[in-house]
């Protein structure tokens, strides 16, 4: 940049210099003459104007290719930018792709609860669904209370539940949501894929759900 500042100063110095020698020429043409030079003074100051107005022309041919030059580094500059954006947009749709064919051809079928039994009878919805996979992983039926506050509290037994602030999903709200598909494939829809594999999680880290709405209470979270 100061390089190329020094290159504009001396070609605008240069015409200043041509501009004062056509005032100098023009002084000297009107000057009393001494004998030794038979010019004629208005050609002098003519020729002089043709230089300034050459190297005028030449500085501003020159300006215009280094406003030309710095648009195309500039240009250059964003298309590159934005390539580097769609690569990294590109990676990532083939990722996701990829993924979602991976888990396709691997696809491991949803929980399906089966008949609601009678003690259950006193939930409904997913709470229903909830009570009878609790009974089948081996629970006691006063576990649901527990799990009835737990996943209130977490989801309002709402299978579509989303947190934006986490990214956490479905009823027991997994985090992430895609935790889920070891129980099922259809787990972002299914509320029976969602509660069992949310029930394995808390026989994993709280022994029951009593233990994770306890834990819930003291903490905010389980």
């Amino acid at each position: 940049m100061l390089r190329t500042l020094t290159r504009l100063g001396c070609r605008t110095f240069a015409v200043l210099l041509l501009v004062a020698g056509v005032a100098a020429g023009i002084q000297l043409g009107l000057a009393p003459g001494d004998g030794h030079d038979d010019r004629d003074p208005r050609q002098t100051a003519q020729d002089t104007a043709r230089a300034v107005e050459e190297q005028a022309r030449s500085t501003r041919d020159w300006h215009r290719e280094y406003a030309e030059h710095a648009a195309d580094a500039d240009a250059a500059e964003k298309a590159e930018q934005l390539t580097k954006i769609v690569g990294e947009q590109a990676s990532t749709a083939d990722k996701e792709y990829k993924r979602r064919k991976e888990e396709k051809e691997n696809k491991i079928p949803g929980i399906d609860p089966g008949e609601i039994p009678d003690d259950c009878n006193e939930y409904s919805g997913n709470r229903a669904v909830g009570c009878t996979l609790l009974l089948k992983a081996g629970y006691g039926l006063d576990q649901m209370p527990c799990l009835d506050k737990l996943w209130n509290k977490e989801s309002h037994w709402n299978e579509k539940a989303y947190n934006s602030g986490s990214g956490a999903y479905g009823i027991p709200q997994a985090l992430p949501g895609s935790k889920m598909g070891s129980s099922g494939s259809d787990w972002e829809t299914n509320p029976a894929t969602q509660i069992h594999w949310g029930l394995g999680y808390i026989k994993g880290r709280y022994g029951d759900p009593c233990g994770a709405w306890s834990h819930s209470v003291n903490t905010g979270w389980y």
